[in-house]
C-alpha cells in the first residue's frame, strides 16, 4: 500500500503515445494509443495499477491489417483507437485515414494475435467509439459527434447516422467521443477546442445511448487552456474504474519547454488523473506531473529495456518503422546478434527509408549504437517527419551530421574516422531555467565515439526545429537506426534517460 502523501510520476506512458483508450478486465487494465504512419501500429499496454504500464505488443503487426501507402503523409495513418472488452473478446475500432477508413479488430488476448480488419464502409468520420446497450445493440459514435448502430461482426450499418451533440457552442473540433453506461445515465465524453493549447474535455448525459444528451453545466470538465501549467493541450480522454470503486481518467497532454510560445518535442503523452462524481457529473482532479498515488497496491512492471543487443529472432514491440517493415530489409537473422538494415530510400527525406526506432520518452536522454558500414552506409536519426530530422551518418572512413529543417537540408559537419565499426551517439539535453524567451526547448548534440570512448561532438542543434510547433502534425520524436546505401549492420542500440 502506498504511503500517505506518496506520489507517482505523470505521464504514466511517456513519449509519443497519444489518444489513449483504456479498459479494465478483472484486475487487469489494457490501453491502446494512436500510431499514425508507423508500423507496426497501435501499441498495446498492460497494467495492474493504472500507473505502471508495460507494452505487450502492437495490435496491427501484419500488412493485411495495416495498409500505409508510400504516399501516406506523416501524421496520416492510424488515428484514435477505442479499446473495449465485451462478451469475452477485446474489440478495437480505429480509423486509417490514409487507406481503408474505419476498421474493427478483435482478439481473445490483447497481446495478440488480432484479427484481420472488419471494414466499416457505412461509418463516416474519425475517432470511432464502440459501446453496447442492454439489448445488445452496438453503437458506433464518431467525431462530429454522430452515431450509428452497426453489426460489429460484419461491419454493416443498421440504420442511418444521426447527430447526437455538437459540444460547447463556439468550441471547434468536437471529437474523440466515448460512450459509457454509468449508474442511471449514459455519458458521452468528448474532446473539443482542437488538439493544441485550447484542447479540453467536455461531457453530456442522457437516459438512453442515442440521446437526447444534456451537457454538463460545468463544461469543460478539464482544460489547461490559458494557464501556465507544465502540462498543456489536455484532452482526448477515456474513463475507467479502479479496484476500490474510484474513477480515473486517462488523457493526452504535452510538456512544452523553452521560451515563448513553448515547444513540445516528444509528442502527446498519456497522463492519469482522478475523477469524483458530484450530482451525477464527473469532477476531474488536479492534473500535474506528480500524481497522488492511488490507494491500492502498486505493481511496477518491466520497463522498456534501455539496451538491445539484437539477440532475439524478432524485434521487441517498442521498435517501429516508417510505413512498412519488409523482413528482407530489417532482420536480426542475417548476422547473429546484429540488426541488419538494407537501404530502400537513400535518407530520412524519403518516404521509403529503411528505419527502426523507438520513441523518445524522456526530455533528456542519450542514445548510442555500434554500426558496421563495411557493406554500405547508415546512421542514427532523430526523426519527427521527412522534413524535420537530425542524422549522424557513417560511411567508409567518415562520419557526418545532416540537418533537415523544412525545405532546408545541409551537411553540418563531418570528420574522418578510424576503419571498422563505430559508435554513433545522440545526446538530448532539455533547457533548464529559461532566461531568454526565444530559447528552444532542448539541444540535440550528435557525433561519434573514439575507440577509447571519448565523445567527439560534431554538432549541437536547436531542438525546436524537431517540435510539433515548428513542423506541425500529431507525432513526436522517434530516435533510431537507418540504412542509407547497401546494408548497415548494428551490433547494439542503447537508450539512457538523463
Amino acid at each position: 500500500m502506498p504511503e500517505t502523501g506518496a506520489t507517482v510520476s505523470n505521464p504514466v506512458i511517456p513519449g509519443f503515445h497519444p489518444d489513449p483508450s483504456v479498459c479494465r478486465v478483472g484486475e487487469d487494465y489494457y490501453a491502446a494509443c494512436s500510431s499514425f504512419e508507423y508500423f507496426p501500429g497501435i501499441p498495446l499496454f498492460h497494467s495492474r495499477d493504472l500507473v505502471h504500464w508495460t507494452q505487450i505488443g502492437n495490435a496491427l503487426d501484419r500488412p493485411s491489417q495495416l495498409r500505409l501507402p508510400l504516399d501516406a503523409p506523416s501524421s496520416g495513418g492510424i488515428y484514435a483507437p477505442t479499446l473495449r472488452h465485451h462478451d469475452g473478446r477485446f474489440w478495437l475500432i480505429v480509423t486509417n485515414v490514409s487507406a481503408d477508413g474505419n476498421l474493427l479488430f478483435t482478439a481473445t488476448d490483447p497481446a495478440g494475435p488480432w484479427s484481420d480488419p472488419v471494414r466499416l464502409p457505412g461509418v463516416h468520420g474519425i475517432d470511432p467509439d464502440i459501446a453496447w446497450d442492454e439489448d445488445g445493440t452496438c453503437w458506433c459514435t464518431v467525431a462530429g459527434v454522430a452515431q450509428v448502430a452497426i453489426d460489429p461482426r460484419t461491419g454493416e450499418t443498421l440504420g442511418p447516422s444521426r447527430r447526437l451533440w455538437s459540444g460547447t457552442p463556439g468550441a471547434k473540433a468536437p471529437e474523440a467521443p466515448h460512450l459509457y453506461r454509468i449508474g442511471d445515465h449514459w455519458y458521452l465524453l468528448i474532446a473539443e477546442g482542437g488538439t493544441e493549447r485550447c484542447h479540453g474535455v467536455s461531457v453530456a448525459r442522457a437516459r438512453t445511448p442515442d440521446g437526447p444528451f444534456e451537457p454538463c453545466p460545468d463544461n469543460p470538465v478539464l482544460t489547461h487552456r490559458g494557464t501556465d501549467r507544465p502540462i498543456q493541450n489536455t484532452g482526448h480522454a477515456d474513463l475507467v474504474q479502479g479496484p476500490d470503486g474510484s474513477w480515473w481518467m486517462v488523457l493526452l497532454g504535452v510538456r512544452p519547454g523553452g521560451g515563448s510560445p513553448g515547444w513540445h518535442v516528444i509528442g502527446r503523452e498519456t497522463f492519469l488523473v482522478p475523477v469524483d462524481w458530484v450530482d451525477g457529473w464527473p469532477v476531474v482532479g488536479d492534473l500535474s506531473t506528480d500524481l497522488p498515488a492511488p490507494s491500492w497496491p502498486l505493481h511496477p512492471g518491466p520497463s522498456v529495456p534501455g539496451r538491445d543487443d539484437f539477440d532475439l529472432g524478432e524485434l521487441a514491440p517498442h521498435w517501429v518503422s516508417v510505413r512498412r517493415r519488409p523482413a528482407e530489409d530489417c532482420t536480426t537473422k542475417e548476422r547473429a546478434g546484429w540488426l541488419t538494415l538494407r537501404a530502400r530510400g537513400r535518407s530520412l527525406d524519403d518516404a521509403d527509408v529503411t528505419f527502426a526506432g523507438r520513441r523518445q520518452q524522456h526530455l533528456s536522454c542519450r542514445v548510442r549504437a555500434l554500426i558496421d558500414v563495411s557493406e554500405g552506409s547508415g546512421g542514427l536519426a532523430v526523426r519527427l517527419d521527412e522534413q524535420h530530422h537530425y542524422d549522424v551518418e557513417a560511411s567508409s572512413g567518415e562520419v557526418r551530421v545532416r540537418a533537415r529543417i523544412g525545405p532546408l537540408s545541409t551537411v553540418v559537419a563531418s570528420r574522418p574516422t578510424p576503419p571498422g565499426p563505430v559508435v554513433l551517439r545522440v545526446e538530448v539535453a532539455a533547457v533548464q531555467g529559461v532566461n531568454d524567451p526565444r530559447s528552444g526547448p532542448d539541444t540535440v548534440t550528435v557525433g561519434f565515439e573514439e575507440p577509447d570512448g571519448t565523445f567527439v561532438a560534431l554538432a549541437s542543434l536547436d531542438g525546436r526545429y524537431l517540435s510539433t510547433e515548428v513542423a506541425g502534425g500529431f507525432t513526436g520524436r522517434v530516435i533510431g537506426m537507418y540504412a542509407a546505401s547497401g546494408s548497415a549492420h548494428f551490433d547494439w542500440f542503447a537508450y539512457e534517460p538523463l
